[in-house]
């Protein structure tokens, strides 16, 4: 996910922009709710940015991201202007370094060289905002009559959805740094069952509910709940591995430029592409790095770094095609006995360790095949967390959109020049992760935590 979706909050939309929240959310259940993720988010932010010394931290380790220290500063800023200056009502504690932290203002690469904030100071600010923002929780109605912000503990829902956000472009910057490991984290579990699973499930047409109107988070892509008619289409069970993939690398994928878009053709021979992003050849063998770690590439795990441009051409090799984004929420979503669409594939409580890989437990997407709590009512397994999946859409509105509390966090992303993503990935935390929520980004985007699954007609 980009991290240039946070301007200032003096951009927010008119409170009549935000779809009412659904009745029976207890404030009280709410505002627990929002402790324990914004705590969450805190706790994540410390340990990514704790794990590497001073200079890590304000280096720039790749033009597409920015220094940790500026991530870390821009968490505390968005916090600031969101719930202690528009839901609080505090006064300024920062406003001279509203400019050095807005997302739109400066673009990543140019970032290292505004006077920020230092590390300690940066974790200094970001802590006394926090102690103010959780006064403000304490004390917020979070009712269903009160100020849109405020309803349903909204405003703080966004805040640790931002920060988890921040999070995972933080991990992309761990993985893209060339330093020592500074992260560690065991192996997700072991499919049981993978070898009887089919290679693809059928998805019958008709039908269904895509979107939400009731998700008291949801974002503004979100929303509204409307009916979509998809035709029968068949799609892959668990997200195309490395194995699979490999298997058009030697096929001449990276050569032939039949599989390609247009643009997508450039970029190979631009770059001289002929493989995954971390990847490389020793001898007879493919490698990648993971997190400072050189690895054979493992070929039952879900393929990633991955761009838009190679996942379409491998599915035009393999004879198939990226599901559209509306085939891919009613296999995660529908539930073809009930008629209803679920919050997630395998209901609406919330993920367990057992049905989803996410929010940085494992530093890898878990084997094709994992997680056999989590499958949906298809039968489609791993549709939430270990890999973003890239679709064959574009980025746009849904009919009935309204912005909020800001354009600049969707509407102004879309277009034809970004692609979207869905079902997350290990990197993601679930309060950023649902059946219904949307990412998007560039084609030619491979640092992101990017995979994707095919689908054929039925």
């Amino acid at each position: 996910m980009t991290d240039d979706r946070t301007p200032s909050a003096s951009s927010a939309t008119a409170p009549d922009g935000f779809p009412p929240s659904p009745g029976g959310h207890d404030p009280e259940v709410l505002r627990r709710r929002a402790l324990d993720a914004l705590l969450t988010a805190r706790a994540r932010t410390t340990a990514l940015t704790d794990s590497v010394d001073e200079a890590e931290l304000t280096a720039q380790h790749s033009p597409l991201m920015s220094p940790l220290v500026w991530d870390l500063a821009h968490i505390g800023n968005q916090e600031e202007q969101w719930l202690l200056r528009a839901v609080g009502g505090r006064e300024a504690l920062r406003p001279e370094i509203d400019g050095l932290y807005d997302a739109f203002e400066h673009p990543r690469a140019a970032r290292p060289s505004l006077p920020l904030l230092a590390p300690a100071e940066a974790r200094t600010y970001a802590s006394d905002v926090r102690g103010r923002a959780l006064d403000i929780l304490e004390a917020a109605p979070l009712h269903e009559g009160g100020r849109p912000l405020e309803r349903a503990g909204f405003a703080f829902g966004m805040i640790a959805q931002h920060e988890q956000q921040h999070d995972e472009t933080m991990l992309i910057t761990h993985q893209l740094r060339s330093g020592p490991v500074a992260l560690t984290a065991p192996a997700p579990p072991e499919p049981t069952d993978a070898a009887s699973l089919p290679g693809e499930v059928l998805v019958p047409g008709g039908p269904f509910t895509m979107g939400t109107s009731a998700e008291p988070w949801a974002l503004d892509n979100e929303r509204p709940a409307h009916r979509r008619e998809v035709a029968a289409f068949h799609l892959d069970t668990a997200p195309v591995t490395c194995g699979a993939y490999r298997w058009f690398m030697t096929d001449g994928g990276y050569t032939d430029p039949r599989w390609w878009a247009p643009e997508g053709w450039d970029m190979v021979r631009e770059h001289g592409l002929e493989a995954p992003l971390f990847w490389h050849r020793d001898g007879g063998q493919w490698l990648r790095r993971r997190f400072g770690v050189t690895e054979p590439v493992p070929d039952d795990e879900p393929v990633l770094h991955v761009s838009w441009y190679e996942a379409d051409a491998y599915a035009r090799w393999a004879g198939r095609r990226l599901p559209t984004e509306a085939e891919w929420e009613k296999a995660a979503r529908h539930d073809p006995a009930t008629g209803r669409s679920l919050r997630y594939p395998w209901g609406d409580t919330d993920p367990t360790p057992e049905q989803a890989n996410l929010g940085q437990r494992h530093l890898r997407p878990a084997r094709a095949g994992a997680y056999p709590a989590g499958r949906a009512p298809s039968g489609a397994g791993q549709l939430i967390g270990d890999v973003w999946e890239w679709t064959s859409s574009d980025f746009l509105p849904y009919p009935g959109f309204v912005a909020f509390p800001y354009r600049e966090y969707s509407e102004v992303f879309f277009g034809p020049g970004h692609k979207v993503l869905r079902g997350g990935s290990f990197a993601v935390d679930q309060v950023a992760c649902r059946g219904t929520f949307r990412n998007w980004d560039l084609p030619v985007r491979r640092q992101i935590f990017s995979g994707f699954r095919t689908a054929r007609d039925a």
